[in-house]
């Protein structure tokens, strides 16, 4: 049984780390500016091409990890300079609906130039095979993943607890008003704010890439079970992002083993019992920063 059971759990938190990190992406642009960023998985999957294209160039993957990391960020700053940030001080759903169609925009630009069938994108040489734990035998992509988004997820949070920027961004999420009161440049911290969640977004979505395969929708794939995490976490907190996508990430996992029928539905069931106990989710009365 134990043989059965262990690679599903480490599946499970791989899956639950991935929505965990986009779900915390999601949150830190939806707690400062408002915004709900139907484009998110949009930005994964761009970032994945992007390290695809560099590694089919002769480039390595650690390099083609930072850099269409970084560049993704980069784009993502143009976007919401120039066509997210003049909604903020409006009602939200103009950016929900600006959002979306910029997802149905990046998805068929990258069937123009990627085509519409998954790409071949595979871990390097060093993360292949298996790993051995004890008497199981375990991916060593897999356990690369989750070591790796939970370097990330640390290093996070020592930028938001640690470091002065982080600080105002706390400080904003609370009061932006009196921060620009007192002198500070809020746009940056929009900026900062945006470009850190799509920052997050482009490293998932490489480490997908080499997971579940590289096609036009794989990111916006991803963003469903990210929303349902959000609403499990409760809205706003970083702890509940966490939780909800190790529990979303189980659940997939080890309903896939023994009820395979309801692997897709069980997020949902999921949600639907977390909120009939608490409306507003598991950590719901948390703030992001708080």
């Amino acid at each position: 049984m134990i043989e059965h059971l262990a690679p599903e759990i480490v599946n499970g938190i791989v899956l639950g780390a991935f929505y965990a990190i986009i779900a915390i992406g999601l949150s830190l642009i939806m707690n400062l500016t408002g915004t709900i960023n139907l484009a998110h998985g949009s930005f994964m999957t761009l970032a994945g091409y992007l390290a695809f294209t560099l590694m089919s160039r002769g480039s390595n993957f650690w390099f083609a990890l930072a850099a269409s990391a970084i560049c993704t960020a980069i784009i993502g700053l143009v976007v919401e300079r120039l066509l997210i940030s003049p909604l903020y001080k409006r009602v939200p759903l103009y950016s929900l609906l600006l959002t979306f169609g910029l997802s149905l925009v990046f998805e068929e630009v990258f069937r123009l130039i990627w085509g519409p069938s998954t790409v071949p994108f595979s871990a390097p040489p060093e993360l292949s095979g298996a790993t051995q734990i004890g008497d199981v035998f375990l991916p060593t992509y897999r356990l690369f993943i989750m070591v790796a988004l939970v370097v990330v997820m640390v290093a996070l949070l020592v930028f938001l607890y640690r470091t002065r920027l982080g600080l105002r961004l706390r400080g904003a999420v609370q009061d932006a008003e009196m921060l620009a009161a007192l002198g500070t440049n809020t746009q940056l911290l929009y900026m900062t704010n945006f470009g850190l969640g799509i920052l997050l977004a482009a490293i998932a979505g490489v480490l997908a890439a080499g997971l579940l395969g590289l096609g036009p929708t794989m990111g916006n794939d991803l963003l469903m079970p990210a929303f349902i995490t959000v609403v499990i976490g409760g809205m706003g907190s970083l702890a509940g992002s966490i939780v909800g996508g190790l529990l979303v990430g189980l659940a997939i996992s080890i309903t896939t083993l023994y009820l395979p029928a309801a692997s897709e539905v069980i997020m949902y069931v999921l949600m639907a019992v977390v909120l009939l106990i608490r409306p507003r989710g598991l950590f719901g009365e948390e703030g992001i920063f708080g």
